[in-house]
């Protein structure tokens, strides 16, 4: 027998195979054929593994999305990958953000308050776009990877043995019908044959496709490790950006007076580095957020020419000697100076003395 022969009698055979498959699955759709049920245990397992891979494309999908939102550039990462080839680097939406900012402040003069202002916020937004960069570096590793790695991996190996088992078990029904249809001792004798052997490759590509199965739960347990180390990376992105702005927001709180003389508009005192929900009566929440000293005890301090006790709300790290530092909960002396900024008070704690923002204090009775 030649090659050609031989080619040609195993597509005859393949084609007889598959007709066979073709006729037992039409039959069971429309009631004329018995099917051979796979045991529970083996059904939750393909359940089980179905649910996985459903949830796994969506969980990873909507990561990607959050750490990329544009989707044009998801759809160059995809290609790049696809090519085993590295993405350019491109600046990201914190970081471009940053470079104008600090290009704005260097063109109105970094020696004004507006100026200084937008330089130290772009440096901020810069900051803030590298955790980024850290963040989707280190989430893609160690979480989209290993997500990815099941869908492509361990999932195509367990959807092709499912496959092949659905075919096995096509083969084993298709045998027991032509046993039953078998009238000729000859004829029931080949097909009991027939069966014999495609029951043994049903039973036998039933265990293998279960013990790929049974390794679901190993799955499960690694991707529980891979959201741990997500979660992980998150929390340190949001630390250091909670840091950043809270830098941010003292340095920024060092230029009241200068407001003043730009802006020619009434000066903010530093903002609070934590909010409460209850000032006393001397402190009125304003709708930004900015905590404000009512105007009533305000007006009493400037008409007394004498002190006033003072309870501090939040710490205040003095941006410079000419300002006092304060604690939460500490009780100083404060009096007005002629001259001095409307939102700023003078401090004085033992030998200490210096300027204080009124939006950290609750003046006493």
């Amino acid at each position: 027998m030649n090659i050609m022969d031989f080619n040609v009698k195993k597509l005859a055979a393949d084609a007889g195979t598959f007709l066979s498959r073709a006729v037992q699955f039409t039959e069971e759709k429309l009631g004329q054929a018995e099917k051979t049920e796979l045991d529970a245990h083996l059904e939750n397992l393909l359940s089980k593994a179905e649910c996985t891979k459903v949830w796994t494309e969506k969980i990873m999908k909507q990561t990607e999305v959050l750490l990329q939102p544009n989707p044009n550039a998801r759809i160059e990462e995809f290609v790049y990958e696809k090519l085993d080839r590295k993405a350019p680097s491109r600046i990201n939406n914190p970081e471009l953000l940053g470079q104008y900012m600090i290009d704005a402040g260097t063109e109105f003069g970094p020696g004004t308050a507006y100026g200084n202002a937008l330089i130290k916020c772009g440096e901020t937004q810069k900051r803030i776009g590298t955790a980024d960069r850290e963040l989707i570096q280190t989430s893609a590793l160690n979480f989209l990877t290993p997500l990815r790695n099941f869908i492509e991996g361990d999932y195509k190996t367990i959807a092709k043995e499912r496959k092949l088992l659905q075919n096995k078990r096509l083969d084993l029904d298709a045998a027991k019908t032509r046993l039953k249809k078998a009238k000729a001792a000859e004829t029931r004798a080949s097909s009991e044959q027939e069966l014999r052997i495609t029951q043994s490759e049903f039973d036998r590509q039933a265990e293998i496709t279960r013990l790929l199965l049974e390794g679901i739960s190993s799955t499960h347990a690694h991707h529980l490790r891979c959201l741990n180390d997500f979660v992980e990376a998150q929390m340190t992105y949001y630390a250091q950006c909670y840091q950043y702005m809270l830098d941010l927001q003292k340095q920024l709180g060092s230029f009241p007076s200068i407001y003043h003389c730009n802006n020619n508009q009434t000066s903010v005192a530093p903002i609070p580095s934590a909010s409460s929900n209850a000032i006393g009566s001397s402190a009125l929440t304003s709708t930004s957020g900015l905590v404000i000293t009512s105007p009533s005890n305000l007006t009493d301090l400037k008409e007394c020419s004498g002190s006033r006790k003072a309870r501090v709300l939040y710490d205040y790290d003095a941006a410079n000697s000419t300002e006092l530092s304060l604690l939460a909960d500490e009780v100083i002396t404060v009096f007005s100076v002629v001259g001095m900024d409307s939102d700023w008070l003078m401090g004085e704690r033992g030998n200490q003395k210096g300027r204080v923002p009124i939006t950290y204090l609750e003046l006493l009775n």
